[in-house]
């Protein structure tokens, strides 16, 4: 059978285009030889899963694994102490009797309990019987929880936690695990409680920060101490072995699929594109080379897959997953209503280009890089790949599109900004100007320095629908500018939005601008500055800088 691209469930090399996970799985294996309890907790689709299967595997030859899933354990054995207990155990003995060869008198005890049918069965007798099988085995036990998140906010889970760690401090005199690895969403170190009343339905949340909500938004707030960490996982060791995939890993992948297709592809050059766009966020690599694969391939523009698997038909493809509804954005949107604080920091760092101090033990940045949305750069906090930047961006953006005058503009002006083929931004530029002036001419400089860049992408947005994308470049998003890539059929566009400071800081700007093009080896560029100074030029003009030819539009 021909192996696949996979976006569903675990992976298995026999059947997928998948990374060698030895590096990693070697990492782990000394945390686990060292007899660390810790956590794999990473965004939807991460891949955890299939690295706790390939890790059962690698660690057999030294340990005995128990690898379960609390998914499969079900809500309802959450209920009380007793009812976990004889789930638990019942899952344990199932699994540690498939997955090992055991002498089954190791395990007797605990059957012995189990056939007598009680319904009293404890946690602390649970683990008495646990210690006894790790006391009597021939190999020391690891044992390992996937989708811990599903019980996650349950005193029963709360108290499973403490009895782990209660005999992890007192190992040297009761026989337990080796070691403990719980996978799932949430970094279990930091669990919010949510065993109170529920909160009143108009309730808003404080910040964890010391931050408090407008005293406008306050009606119905229940305040954050409410919903303060209280897990008793405090043991876990730091895991910092990378899941995500580099360039290395991407190139590894499309290089047996590339011996099994001979597609003539550039290998080196697409794995850098696709690492670009997701930064190696796997579920989306492996998805753009399943939409490659799948999709683009034997379309009539793309009939085969040497046609498929170039620069214009990965363009293609990234063009698919950022248009397409997925479980992954749904799960990752859903988040922003499940934690309302979270939309007004992304928006801030999208719209406002206000730098956000990566703060680790604030909870809405804590938050925030736990489901994936950002990720630490130089102690800022940044998106976290292109991909979902554009899902946010276009989520965000839709918000706004009924009744807004420029998106309806854009939309109506589209075909003449279309020219054989080829975006013209030097248009764009021109009747944005033309349009935003007779809309918002009089307002103010607060109003205009808020929206201003915003309304640009809202112009923007309809005209390349359906056809191109954009992207904001994270090293030149801030305050008073941010780069905005163009991707049209294609072909990329520079566009520098920025803020007026001045003939100097205009001047730096072409400069900055300048060396941007270098880096993308370009030689026109483009620049969009609003202006509150009342004696402006609006317009637009084209300079040479160097070699280089900058369209310069000022509103």
């Amino acid at each position: 059978m021909a192996k696949i691209f996979n976006v569903y469930g675990a992976c298995r090399p026999d059947e997928h285009y998948m990374v060698d996970l030895t590096s990693r799985l070697e990492a782990i294996k000394k945390m686990v030889d060292a007899g660390d309890y810790f956590t794999i907790n990473r965004g939807r689709q991460y891949g955890k899963t299939t690295t706790l299967q390939a890790l059962a595997s690698y660690l057999k030859k030294d340990y005995i694994v128990v690898s379960l899933d609390f998914q499969k354990l079900g809500a309802d054995k959450f209920v009380n102490e007793n009812q976990f207990s004889i789930a638990f155990a019942k899952r344990f003995l199932r699994k540690i009797s498939l997955d090992n060869e055991l002498d089954e008198d190791l395990l007797l005890p605990l059957k012995t309990g189990l056939r007598e049918e009680r319904d009293d069965i404890e946690l602390l007798e649970l683990f008495d019987y646990l210690s006894d099988i790790c006391a009597e085995a021939d190999k020391p036990i690891v044992l390992m929880i996937d989708e811990v998140d599903a019980s996650m906010n349950n005193q029963v889970f709360l108290s499973f936690l403490a009895q782990l760690r209660a005999d992890y401090l007192d190992r040297r005199q009761t026989p337990t695990f080796q070691s403990v690895i719980l996978a799932g969403v949430h970094d279990i170190r930091n669990i919010r409680r949510k065993i109170r009343p529920e909160r009143p339905s108009n309730a808003k949340r404080f910040f964890n920060d010391g931050r408090d909500l407008p005293p406008t938004e306050r009606e119905g707030a229940i305040p954050h101490e409410a919903h303060q960490p209280n897990s008793p996982w405090n043991i876990a060791a730091d895991f910092d072995v990378p899941m995500s995939f580099d360039t290395v890993n991407i190139s590894s992948m499309l290089n047996q699929y590339e011996n099994d297709y001979h597609t003539g592809m550039s290998v080196a050059e697409i794995s850098k594109v696709i690492y670009d766009y997701t930064s190696g966020y796997p579920v989306l690599v492996s998805r753009i080379c399943k939409i490659l694969d799948e999709k683009i391939a034997g379309s009539p523009e793309y009939p085969d897959k040497s046609k498929a698997w170039t620069m214009e038909g990965l363009s293609e493809a990234i063009k698919r997953i950022i248009k397409e509804d997925n479980p992954l954005y749904e799960s990752l949107l859903g988040k922003l209503t499940t934690y309302p604080e979270l939309k007004p920091l992304l928006k801030e760092l999208f719209f406002n280009g206000s730098p956000i101090p990566y703060v680790a033990t604030a909870s809405y940045i804590k938050d925030a890089a736990m489901f994936g949305f950002i990720q630490n750069e130089n102690e800022t906090a940044v998106i976290s790949n292109r991909i979902f930047e554009a899902v946010l961006y276009n989520n965000f953006i839709s918000e706004e599109f009924i009744g807004n005058k420029l998106y309806e503009a854009g939309a109506q002006e589209r075909n003449q900004f279309i020219v054989g083929g080829h975006l013209d931004v030097r248009r764009i530029l021109e009747k944005f100007i033309e349009t935003f002036s007779e809309l918002y001419g009089e307002e103010d400089e607060k109003f205009l320095e808020k929206v201003g860049r915003k309304y640009f992408l809202l112009y923007l947005k309809p005209i390349i629908n359906g056809i191109g994308n954009y992207s904001i470049e994270p090293q030149t998003r801030n305050s008073e500018r941010m780069d905005v890539v163009i991707y049209y059929k294609g072909e990329q566009n520079i566009l520098e939005l920025k803020l007026w400071r001045g003939n100097s800081y205009n001047e730096r700007g072409e400069k900055q601008l300048s060396g941007y093009l270098d880096y993308f080896h370009m030689k026109k560029g483009y620049m969009l500055s609003f202006n509150f100074n009342k004696k402006k030029t609006r317009g637009v003009k084209e300079i040479v800088f160097g070699d280089k030819i900058l369209i310069e539009g000022v509103v």
